[in-house]
């Protein structure tokens, strides 16, 4: 079993290390540095699918409510599909990176389906490149992203990447109050009191899917964000109040409907196949039913990646870089060192700790 391992060199470089497992040392926090700045609404461009009304309508519904120019929305034909080839997916990359300005720092995907390409995320193959060999052996070590690392706001024009997130939800009105949960959290959180809001880390008896406990925080209270972080476990669902985070490692997650999410929750659980979004029922659970439960933003596999933690949002780094005034998609990127197999699904901009761009 592999962890990973965070040091903090010189006090300004994240480096993510690969290391032996250390279970019985006492929780601690991480010390990050400072993010500058954060992406914004002019940074993004929303892709639509015209084969796709569900695509069509979710576009449009963000682009207004958002309030993004026309020049932001690219809209293009996909098959209507879970999976797509590596053939197509070519061609759908030639036709969006001719439609893409330059200063277009993230990609928006208005859409459900697709979320792979092969046994890749879109998301990933969209940042990173499609990466065949992960599909001889899923379990792999996949390509590194620099994001974890990167303290800037202009991912494209610095490290030649373009994070993504899939405006998922499983139906148009879902979708819709995914949005206004996103546009809700905007700058809720920099002025809070008591009671505080709760990051929550529930630890499961699933060995396999545990494995993310050793990295959970110090249950602590974070004056300075009203924040409480918890420790609990999974039975423990009934004592939650006001949830921003929520992370677990079950396959599925019984009782979702009583965890009170606060708009710009994020929320994740570490299993095999919670990247396939079109799961409604079975052993594992879709990274679509936190979106139904009311969370603005999740992130699932699309294709086995056993348990490395590198594949998965680290606890920490997905808070904090939340807290210190990340949108959600900058955090859950910033969240995962081997991103290839992880989609990243929910309303990107929300962000509670987030100062007005100056």
């Amino acid at each position: 079993m592999l962890r990973c391992i965070i040091v903090l060199f010189a006090g300004a470089a994240l480096f993510l290390l690969m290391g032996p497992a250390r279970a019985q040392q006492e929780p601690s926090w991480l010390r990050l540095p400072q993010p500058q700045g954060r992406l914004v609404a002019a940074d993004i461009a929303v892709v639509i699918n015209r084969q796709d009304p569900y695509s069509v309508a979710v576009g449009a519904e963000y682009a207004k409510k958002r309030g993004l120019a026309p020049q932001q929305l690219i809209t293009l034909d996909l098959p209507r599909q879970a999976v797509l080839s590596p053939a197509e997916f070519e061609a759908f990359k030639t036709q969006l990176d001719e439609r893409l300005d330059p200063q277009v720092q993230a990609l928006v995907l208005a859409w459900s389906q697709p979320y792979a390409v092969a046994c890749n995320s879109i998301t990933g193959a969209l940042a990173l490149g499609f990466q065949p060999e992960l599909c001889k052996n899923s379990c792999a070590a996949s390509k590194p992203s620099p994001y974890p690392a990167y303290t800037g706001h202009k991912p494209f024009s610095d490290l030649g990447l373009r994070p993504a997130m899939l405006l998922a939800a499983r139906s148009v009105e879902s979708a819709k109050a995914l949005i206004e949960r996103g546009l809700a959290a905007d700058r809720s959180l920099l002025e809070r009191g008591t009671p505080p809001v709760q990051a929550v880390f529930a630890a499961t008896e699933d060995k396999a899917r545990n494995v993310r406990e050793p990295l959970f925080p110090p249950e602590s209270r974070l004056w300075a964000h009203g924040l409480q972080t918890r420790r609990v476990a999974q039975a423990a669902l009934s004592e939650l109040s006001e949830v921003l985070l929520f992370q677990t490692g079950l396959a599925r997650v019984e009782g979702l409907e009583r965890i009170p999410f606060i708009p710009g929750a994020l929320a994740d659980h570490l299993t095999s196949l919670g990247g396939q979004l079109e799961r409604s029922s079975g052993p594992q659970m879709s990274a679509l039913d936190w979106i139904e439960a009311g969370a603005t933003a999740s992130h699932g596999a699309v294709s086995e990646p056993c348990n490395h933690l590198q594949k998965f949002p680290h606890p920490q780094l997905l808070l904090l870089n939340y807290l210190q005034g990340q949108s959600a998609l900058e955090a859950y990127w910033r969240s995962v060192l081997w991103p290839g197999q992880s989609v990243f699904v929910g309303e990107p901009l929300a962000a509670p700790y987030g100062r007005a761009p100056h």
